[in-house]
């Protein structure tokens, strides 16, 4: 299998299985796209359907998928700009229905500030930060 990949100019993967720090980008989207409303349960019957399909695919991630990372957005909508807006109107909403009900919280409503950075693994990014300090 191994001389079979080399041949074809593949290069393999050693890692764990299920351990996704071989490409932490590439599982994360992979994930997202195996979890998408319109993941096809049965396989493409050729390849125009695949490549409508992933158009469609990566229209509905970049323009209606609210992304947690960037406290549930688009990416579309962050890269325009328009996020700023969305998340201050969110905060007033929370505002609001805290002042009407107050008994309804115990603690403070959702933080709505913007996301400056965006990390994938955002504890492991911090690890290797204290890490290159302690050095």
């Amino acid at each position: 299998m191994l001389a079979t990949l080399q041949r074809l100019g593949v290069v393999p993967s050693f890692s764990r299985p299920r351990v996704s720090d071989d490409n932490p980008y590439s599982e994360s989207l992979f994930k997202t796209l195996k979890y998408c409303p319109d993941y096809p349960s049965l396989p493409f019957s050729s390849l125009a359907e695949a490549n409508n399909w992933v158009a469609r695919f990566v229209h509905w991630y970049n323009n209606i998928h609210l992304h947690s990372g960037i406290k549930f957005v688009t990416p579309a909508s962050r890269h325009r700009g328009e996020d700023q807006k969305i998340l201050e109107d969110r905060k007033n909403v929370y505002e609001e229905a805290r002042n009407k009900n107050p008994n309804r919280w115990s603690r403070n409503t959702r933080n709505w500030t913007r996301v400056k950075e965006v990390f994938l693994n955002y504890l492991q990014e911090e690890k290797m930060s204290d890490m290159n300090l302690a050095s």
